[in-house]
């Protein structure tokens, strides 16, 4: 069972991810998917709020502003779920699976 029951989540730049990287062809799954839509109705969508820019200035790691914000997303206390290897190799982003 995992440590954080029930909360699924992300921000809403990931939305935006999603689409750019559906339309660059890395991920086959895009925002007019009915599944995915379907999840992500059942998902809590955070919004970039002060409290996240103040945890992505913290982080222990550069990227693009987009992924910073994301990872920053944590201080919601939901674990982090992501293949990019910066996010993955932070001491400060707490992840689902190193």
């Amino acid at each position: 069972m995992p440590r954080w029951p029930g909360r699924v989540g992300g921000v809403r730049r990931s939305l935006s991810e999603i689409g750019k990287l559906f339309k660059l062809g890395r991920i086959d799954i895009g925002l007019s998917d009915p599944g995915l839509g379907e999840f992500l109705s059942s998902v809590t969508i955070w919004d970039v709020t002060a409290e996240v820019c103040r945890a992505a200035s913290g982080l222990d790691f550069r990227s693009d502003p987009a992924d910073e914000l994301i990872a920053a997303t944590s201080v919601h206390g939901v674990p982090l779920l992501t293949r990019d290897r910066k996010l993955r190799a932070s001491q400060v982003v707490p992840l689902a699976i190193r």
